[in-house]
């Protein structure tokens, strides 16, 4: 495995130098940069069938993501769903036939239903008016299997047992605490809840099927998240004691609380494989996903000769576990899928993400730090456009994650590739508040958003005008969701900082956000509260920050995108920046999808948000035509 990547990579640089000494100028589409077929797989316990001859992959050749079964013997994708409006992923076969447990949504608003394929019907098992829902697994015997789902109340998740047979269920455990439902273990006894006491504290709860009890196993004001079950042993990750999530196990018969590896990261996954005994753990090492084998006995690191450290994007493990799948992909692919028997020494490549597009079109990005405005590092990922130069400086776009928390880490992005091609440079800045970086940086901007962590996107000009091959005067900044709030803030509270702004589907009035989250959400805003503020005591504090209160400030062209069915960030929050920016006599392009929410998954609707931004950068910050 290893050194057929390794040449692959050696391969792509020879590319890359020939392309980037011919290609001097834009020659590919955003449909080109689109045109790829993203996979994943599964992941479950069942994502094989019984005979270990096919198992569930999900892409997006269609357009939208839809199920599949792929041959082992023909390699040949099968379809399981054939939606053209639905996002379909399958989850798992059953234990004892070829039936498929699939998950979808409706056009981006984050209510999962749970479906079966039972021949050549779809039959959706959770079919309630507003209803989210969770596949958690079958049991051991296979004549059951669990689901939770908001169906009784809408702001807590209750876990149902259904039948194999004619998929009848009962309530088997009713959700007053409104704790999330994280998963189940292996012998059907216990299901693990999650309870987020503030933006410091998360316990791990379990709810006992044989006593009908619960009990809070992790009595700690630390947090603490549920990675998976190893026979009798429950894994989890803690920063207790530490500044990173260091791996820990319970002893469920004895009760006996360990710490049992550390890393200088985040560990941020963890799988447990019975007939090797071996542990797969995931470590969040500066932006880039890690993988390390330990033994299942003392935790001692193994050697990996099986599957890529990193770049993996998916894993899928055969029954008879002699045989595996897995998806791999890096800063220039989206992810090809692979296909090996249990030797490790025949890896196979079946299915490239792209079947036109040459690697060499694409860039690979850099880890760098720079120095916010009072000496704190900001750690961040830059991508410096071929042809970049001195003599030739680009323009740069500041792209902001969403969250608040969340990251820019390194892996393929078409829209970033896209704006590559066409000659702008990308500067993705994880400001204080950011995941990823231990939990001291993680709380520096608790309650105080829009305010340190926007300096933090501010001072990211000064680094960017340090760099020989950027054109100083051409700097914009851009993001999704709490991105977008950034890029609003920026606009409008240093007005003269950045050359223009895009903002897609970003928070304009926390005011209203605040007060208009998801019922589906209540597990999780007594912690949202806590780190923003509640908004029946902190309004005033909401308001400031707010850019719509302040929108009269905004003087740089921008452009806004917004799916309509988003029921993180209303339509309205990008209606009203809108309307307010363009009675300020400011050039203002704005995008609205009917048909996506928090996120674009239609190809159509990427490659048209694509171009939009392209047009957009090409006229109002390269040209400079929009003042």
């Amino acid at each position: 495995m290893k050194p057929i990547i390794k040449s692959k990579n050696l391969l792509l640089i020879l590319i890359s130098t020939i392309f980037a000494s011919s290609c001097e100028k834009p020659s590919l589409t955003a449909q080109e940069f689109f045109d790829y077929t993203n996979y994943s797989l599964s992941g479950s316990h069942y994502g094989f069938n019984l005979s270990d001859e096919r198992f569930l992959v999900n892409h997006n050749q269609s357009g939208i993501s839809n199920a599949y079964e792929f041959d082992t013997q023909t390699l040949e994708f099968i379809p399981v769903t054939t939606s053209d409006t639905k996002s379909f992923y399958g989850l798992s076969y059953f234990p004892s036939d070829d039936r498929v447990i699939l998950q979808a949504d409706n056009q981006g608003d984050e209510l999962n239903h749970i479906f079966v394929k039972d021949g050549g019907e779809v039959i959706d098992l959770t079919d309630y008016e507003n209803t989210r829902a969770k596949f958690l697994g079958f049991s051991v015997d296979g004549l059951s299997f669990y689901i939770a789902s908001n169906q009784r109340d809408s702001k807590t998740l209750d876990i149902y047992k259904y039948s194999v047979d004619d998929y009848s269920k009962s309530m088997l455990y009713q959700n007053n605490a409104a704790y999330e439902v994280t998963a189940k273990s292996d012998g059907d006894r216990y299901f693990v809840l999650t309870n987020s006491v503030n933006n410091y504290s998360t316990q791990i709860v379990l709810y006992d099927q044989i006593t009908d009890s619960e009990l809070n196993i992790t009595n700690n004001k630390v947090e603490n998240s549920f990675l998976s079950f190893m026979g009798n042993t429950l894994l989890y990750s803690s920063n207790y004691d530490d500044n990173f999530n260091q791996l820990w196990s319970i002893d469920l018969t004895t009760n006996e609380q360990k710490k049992v590896y550390s890393a200088s990261w985040d560990i941020v996954g963890a799988n447990f494989y019975e007939n090797t005994n071996t542990l797969h753990v995931f470590i969040n090492e500066d932006a880039s996903t890690k993988l390390v084998f330990l033994s299942a006995d003392d935790y001692s690191e193994l050697s990996n000769e099986i599957l890529p450290s990193e770049g993996l994007k998916g894993f899928s493990l055969s029954r008879a576990e002699d045989s595996y799948a897995f998806v791999y992909g890096s800063d220039t692919s989206p992810g090809d899928l692979f296909f090996s028997n249990k030797n490790f020494d025949e890896s196979s490549l079946v299915a490239r993400s792209f079947e036109t597009l040459d690697e060499a079109s694409m860039v690979s990005s850099e880890v760098i730090r720079f120095e916010s405005f009072d000496g704190l590092e900001i750690p961040s990922i830059l991508y410096k456009p071929q042809g970049a130069s001195a003599s030739n400086p680009a323009p740069v776009m500041v792209y902001v994650h969403g969250g608040p928390g969340g990251q820019t880490r390194k892996g393929f992005n078409s829209q970033i590739q896209y704006m590559l091609h066409h000659g702008y440079g990308i500067l993705g800045v994880n400001n204080r508040g950011s995941s990823g970086y231990g939990n001291e940086f993680y709380h520096l901007d608790d309650k105080r958003h829009g305010q340190e962590d926007l300096q933090d996107i501010i001072a990211s000009k000064e680094y960017l005008q340090s760099l020989p091959w950027v054109d100083d005067n051409k700097i914009g900044v851009m993001g999704g969701s709490y991105g977008g709030f950034m890029t609003l803030a920026a606009l409008t509270f240093y007005p003269n900082v950045f050359n223009v702004g895009i903002d897609i589907f970003g928070v304009s009035n926390w005011v209203r956000t605040l007060k208009s989250i998801p019922p589906w959400w209540e597990s999780f805003k007594v912690a949202l509260y806590d780190e923003m503020g509640d908004p029946a005591t902190d309004e005033e504090r909401h308001r400031k920050i707010s850019p719509l209160f302040h929108a009269q400030n905004i003087t740089k062209p921008m452009l806004v995108i917004q799916g309509s069915n988003d029921p993180r960030v209303l339509q309205i929050e990008s209606d009203e920046i809108v309307n307010q920016v363009r009675a300020n006599d400011v050039y203002v392009d704005y995008l609205v999808f009917p048909d996506e929410g928090h996120g674009f998954r239609k190809k159509v609707n990427r490659v048209k948000s694509a171009n939009s931004i392209v047009d957009f950068l090409d006229e109002c910050l390269k040209q400079n035509l929009c003042s």
